[in-house]
């Protein structure tokens, strides 16, 4: 892949958008799984009881000429949180898995100089999402997406994860963590569970690599945070903290989290440039990829003209970004 360009210009080009989303519809493989139906009415997949009417995610077209208007030269595609459904059995889990991939290699393969497809791994059940994982080798697509939170027994620090994570480190894999259902009950109002509940589940889940010491023992694996780390780079001088003054639970042989935390990388969507500047301290400059969430409103439909977006193309160093998002 071309590398990501960071003149200040707002004309100049994005290479690479890490963070966008699509939904495949294929109406007659839906009608064999449980769950979930195309509401042929309204254009609307009904997942579980619960329309999803963002109507831009089931349209590419859409998605390729946004991107032709905002000077975006390809992206990396992955489903959005309501698809996760992470209350699946592990049967039901691996056939709703293989839907989403299937349909997103398909849209990408149509585009293929566009887009990349992000494979939907269930995190929750560790032995499929490495199954899962060891099946796709040498599919058609540029990384794996995975559920931060969204389900309260997932540890991103369980040993039983381990498999998956020296599969993804023989490889070299891209692994998008973005965030899923926050469970707080107190967050229910106000749109809190996206506001603050988004960016807290993707702070446990790096805090869990990084007291696992995941980072340091599979250091091929490129982690990239959603939403510029959501509060994990706040937190980290707080963990770095414990860690040194010896905290009871804080594993003492571990990388010292703040060294850890410059194997991450993280999309740019912090809607604030100084949100922005503390992800590059932390993460540094050059781990810092442009990412729009399109087509949610909380993302950057205006990379020309938005905060975050600014700040990034002045931070962000020029580099062979080949070696970070590469095809898996």
């Amino acid at each position: 892949m071309e590398p990501i360009q960071s003149e200040a210009g707002a004309a100049s080009a994005i290479a690479l958008d890490v963070h966008a989303h699509l939904v495949p519809v294929d109406t007659a493989a839906l009608r064999r799984l449980d769950g979930v139906w195309w509401r042929e009415a309204d254009g609307v997949l009904v997942i579980d009881g619960q329309p999803l009417r963002q109507s831009d995610l089931y349209h590419p077209g859409r998605l390729l000429a946004w991107m032709a208007a905002q000077g975006v030269q390809r992206a990396l595609v992955s489903v959005p949180p309501p698809l996760y459904r992470q209350q699946l059995d592990a049967p039901a889990a691996r056939e709703w898995a293989r839907y989403l991939n299937d349909g997103l290699m398909v849209m990408a393969s149509c585009h293929r100089e566009r887009l990349g497809a992000l494979l939907h791994l269930p995190i929750e059940h560790a032995a499929l999402a490495h199954a899962l994982a060891d099946s796709y080798d040498g599919a058609p697509c540029a990384g794996f997406a995975l559920a931060a939170g969204g389900n309260p027994a997932l540890d991103y620090g369980d040993p039983a994860h381990r498999p998956l994570w020296e599969l993804l480190d023989r490889r070299g894999a891209f692994v998008f963590l973005h965030p899923g259902r926050c469970g707080d009950g107190r967050l229910a109002r106000a749109y809190l569970d996206n506001l603050l509940g988004n960016p807290y589940e993707t702070a446990l889940a790096a805090t869990q690599l990084v007291l696992a010491d995941v980072p340091r023992q599979y250091p091929r694996i490129r982690f990239c945070l959603a939403h510029a780390g959501g509060l994990f780079p706040a937190a980290c001088g707080r963990l770095q903290r414990g860690f040194d003054t010896g905290r009871p639970g804080v594993p003492a042989g571990i990388e010292p989290p703040l060294q850890a935390a410059r194997r991450f990388y993280a999309d740019c969507i912090a809607h604030h440039p100084a949100g922005l500047r503390l992800a590059a301290e932390v993460f540094g400059a050059s781990h810092l990829l442009f990412g729009s969430d399109w087509p949610f409103p909380m993302g950057i439909p205006s990379p020309g003209t938005d905060g975050s977006a600014r700040t990034w193309r002045g931070a962000a160093m020029p580099q062979d970004h080949a070696t970070t998002t590469g095809n898996t």
